[in-house]
């Protein structure tokens, strides 16, 4: 199955999606093609290690949560691929540098939690996340 026929399989079944990435994530031309990309397939957040300055503004832009990861890499998470994410926290209102919980659900049964930082820096970025 393609990525996309897996999004619009999620889209259908109104599974948000998250995308996990290293550093310097989406570092690259095209960068806010790639933000309305993310945002069409149904990703509501992006969880890294680091952001390409000009990417995380089209991310906040098109509605897109960066969040920022805190004293780990994606490696330490150790996914593969079968996790649930929760983020917590968001149903409080969010604000410029929020720090979030994520829940990681493991097919275990095993969950972890481990913080984030909301990469919205102004109130006026919050206010594009929050109406895409």
């Amino acid at each position: 199955m393609s990525i996309y026929d897996a999004a619009m399989d999620y889209k259908f079944h109104s599974v948000p999606l998250v995308i996990f990435a290293g550093r310097e994530y989406g570092c690259g031309s095209s960068r806010d093609w790639a933000a309305k990309g993310t945002n069409l397939l149904g990703v509501k957040a992006v969880i890294a290690e680091s952001f390409e300055r000009i990417h995380r503004s089209n991310l906040v832009g098109m509605g897109v949560l960066p969040l920022l990861l805190i004293n780990c890499s994606v490696q330490d998470l150790q996914l593969n691929g079968t996790e649930y994410i929760t983020i917590k926290g968001l149903n409080n209102g969010i604000k410029p540098y929020n720090q979030l919980n994520r829940i990681i659900t493991r097919q275990s049964g095993i969950i972890d939690t481990i913080s984030v930082v909301l990469q919205a820096f102004t109130d006026n970025e919050i206010n594009y996340i929050q109406h895409g």
